[in-house]
């Protein structure tokens, strides 16, 4: 899911009147100092392009002179520490909600302003459908949806598609637009069981709800896109609660049922789940299956490919797709964190925060926390301090070894993390097998200020990556 950034591309120019030029990576701008020597902030900074696009430097900052800032220009406190953040996050009585209103608007009533014994019994009810054996089931119908995508790139290049560019024995995919965007949500859109026709309504539903977020200025086509979405699965549903359909293995044999059919049987309390319910629950799902997977195949893509040993090592090893997918998110989530109301009046590094305040657990940060991680800045998908195994509500901290933030952990961790790590590895794993020797054109992709290096990525996705590889 977002948290509270939204989306920039990562190449836009500074603002006009901006007070804070764009700076080579890894530098911050000099904002002056306190009489110690202590560097200043200047809350401006959070709102500017230069923040956006360079962010860790200022991160570092807050961690070292500032893990508790208050930021008084956007009333809120910026938590930037692991320890504390995730202190927070498993404090289920202190800080148990995101703020009430920040999803509701479009997502309907979700269970992400919810917390305890609520929380759970809402999160229970489709959470068992996204993992473990639940989650294998979706396997062949992510590996057809992949291999499909990936097929109709021939007959795009013979139509003269401007993403798809044949050149001699080489041909050029810009990934996002021909696989990342759309890949994520049409396996969203089959494992909960719409039908074919409506994918290209869905996909419309999905994109209209996830800009809508926020109060920004698409919110009313969000909240009318979700108003529409809960009009035709009301109708899905009544079918369902009838007769429910299944999925299906590469054989087509069924597997079991989808989600929607599997949520239509559901009791609670001894009531079975209204529309309006499974509806929420539906679009909960989209948001943390969509964009989030989108991010990570592009985000994993670029950084393999612009670490040429490291990808080697991924086709070497089809094991090491899953530490890279992590050490992707470590380096460079496309979630930013997850904002939190304080239930008690609290003290946190000398600063006092009032009972109801803003406070945002930047999981960016912490994923750059030099006390947890060595040389944060480095991509290292080898690297001995991050744990790689199966996905923990619990997080994990052992033997030097830590879980990265880019899901949160504890009750409030993200409820699409384990189908994207799925549908991002499988995916992978079928777009490495057809592009042979693949390489980033860099003429096609934004520069950096110096017009030498490439851009960097900042705190937002991958927008547009051009691949040649080898023509099959």
């Amino acid at each position: 899911m977002h948290g509270f950034f939204d989306d920039l591309t990562s190449d836009e120019p500074a603002a006009q009147g901006s007070p804070f030029p764009l700076m080579p990576e890894g530098e911050a701008v000099d904002m002056g100092t306190a009489p110690d020597g202590t560097p200043l902030i200047d809350p401006r900074i959070f709102d500017s392009p230069e923040f956006f696009r360079n962010p860790y430097p200022y991160y570092r900052i807050l961690r070292d002179h500032y893990p508790v800032y208050h930021d008084k220009l956007h009333n809120c406190y910026w938590v930037t520490r692991y320890d504390d953040i995730t202190e927070c996050y498993f404090d289920d009585e202190g800080f148990n909600t995101i703020p009430k209103g920040s999803s509701s608007g479009v997502l309907g009533n979700t269970q992400l302003e919810l917390s305890g014994v609520e929380h759970r019994r809402r999160r229970n009810l489709y959470g068992q459908h996204l993992v473990g054996k639940s989650l294998q089931l979706r396997v062949p119908a992510i590996e057809r949806l992949a291999r499909d995508m990936i097929g109709a790139w021939d007959e795009a290049a013979a139509a003269g598609s401007e993403y798809v560019i044949d050149e001699g024995a080489r041909r050029t995919v810009e990934l996002g637009r021909m696989f990342a965007n759309e890949f994520p949500i049409r396996v969203v859109c089959e494992v909960l069981g719409f039908p074919q026709e409506a994918q290209a309504d869905f996909y419309y539903w999905y994109n209209s709800m996830m800009s809508g977020l926020g109060g920004s200025e698409t919110h009313k086509q969000g909240v009318e896109a979700r108003q529409h979405l809960e009009d035709y699965v009301e109708g899905i549903v009544e079918a369902r609660r009838k007769a429910p359909t299944y999925l299906y293995d590469k054989d087509g044999n069924p597997v079991g049922k989808d989600i929607i059919s599997k949520l239509c049987e559901t009791r609670v309390d001894g009531d079975f789940l209204s529309t309006e319910e499974i509806t929420s629950n539906i679009a909960l799902i989209v948001g943390g299956g969509g964009e989030t997977t989108r991010g990570a195949i592009m985000n994993l893509w670029c950084l393999l490919l612009r670490h040429p040993d490291q990808f080697a090592a991924v086709l070497d090893d089809e094991s090491n797709w899953d530490k890279a997918f992590h050490e992707m998110l470590r380096h460079s989530s496309s979630i930013g964190g997850q904002p939190r109301h304080n239930t008690f009046d609290i003290e946190m590094h000398g600063v006092h925060i009032p009972a109801g305040s803003l406070m945002n657990m930047v999981d960016f940060s912490a994923n750059h926390d030099e006390r947890i991680f060595k040389d944060p800045e480095k991509f290292n998908i080898f690297r001995e301090d991050l744990y790689s195994g199966k996905l923990l509500r619990s997080g994990y901290r052992k033997e030097g070894r830590c879980s990265h933030m880019a899901f949160g952990v504890g009750p409030h961790l993200c409820p699409g993390a384990w189908i994207s790590h799925q549908e991002t590895v499988v995916g992978s794993k079928i777009l490495s097998a057809t592009m042979k020797n693949p390489v980033i054109r860099e003429d096609k992709m934004p520069r950096d200020i110096d017009g030498a290096g490439p851009s960097p990525m900042g705190i937002v996705s991958v927008r547009d990556l051009w691949i040649e590889f080898d023509k099959p």
